[in-house]
C-alpha cells in the first residue's frame, strides 16, 4: 500500500488531485473536516494548528498501516492543516483507493478516529473575526 502523508500551512485544495495508484480500485472514499463557525459555544473566524511535524507524521503513517491490516487499500492521502485556518476550510483531507468500499470506509474511519486521540496536533485557539482581520492586515 502506498502512503502519501503531508502536514501544510496552506490551503488543502492545492493539494488534491486523484489518486496515483489506482490499478484495482474499485472505491476512492474522500473526507474532509471543515473549520465550523463555533468553538465552545463561541463564535469564531478560524482555529490555529499546531503539530510536532516529525511525530505527527510518523504516528499518521503508524496507524494507517496498522488499520491496513485488518482493512487491505491500495493508497491512503492524508494531508493535515497547521497555523491559521479560516472557517470554511479544510482542516483535513483524507483519501483512501481500495478495492472495495467498506474496506476504505472503515480504513477511514479508523483512523479519524484515532487521529484526535494519538498524533500531535493541536488546535491552539480560536480566532474571533477582528483577530483574523489584524492579522491579514499585518
Amino acid at each position: 500500500m502506498e502512503i502519501e502523508i503531508q502536514l501544510t500551512d496552506t490551503p488543502i485544495a492545492a493539494y488534491l488531485s486523484a489518486p496515483t495508484s489506482g490499478v484495482g480500485a474499485g472505491a476512492w472514499v474522500e473526507f474532509r473536516g471543515l473549520v465550523r463557525g463555533e468553538e465552545n459555544g463561541g463564535v469564531i473566524a478560524a482555529l490555529e494548528y499546531e503539530a510536532y511535524s516529525p511525530m505527527a507524521e510518523t504516528e499518521m503513517r503508524r496507524i494507517i498501516t496498522e488499520l491496513a491490516s485488518g482493512q487491505p487499500c491500495l493508497f491512503v492521502r492524508a494531508i493535515h492543516r497547521i497555523g491559521i485556518v479560516p472557517v470554511g476550510e479544510a482542516a483535513i483531507y483524507i483519501g483512501i483507493a481500495g478495492r472495495h468500499r467498506a474496506e476504505a470506509f472503515a480504513l477511514l474511519a479508523g483512523f479519524m478516529d484515532r487521529l484526535k486521540q494519538d498524533v500531535p496536533i493541536w488546535k491552539r485557539r480560536a480566532l474571533t473575526a477582528t483577530e483574523l482581520a489584524e492579522l491579514k492586515i499585518k
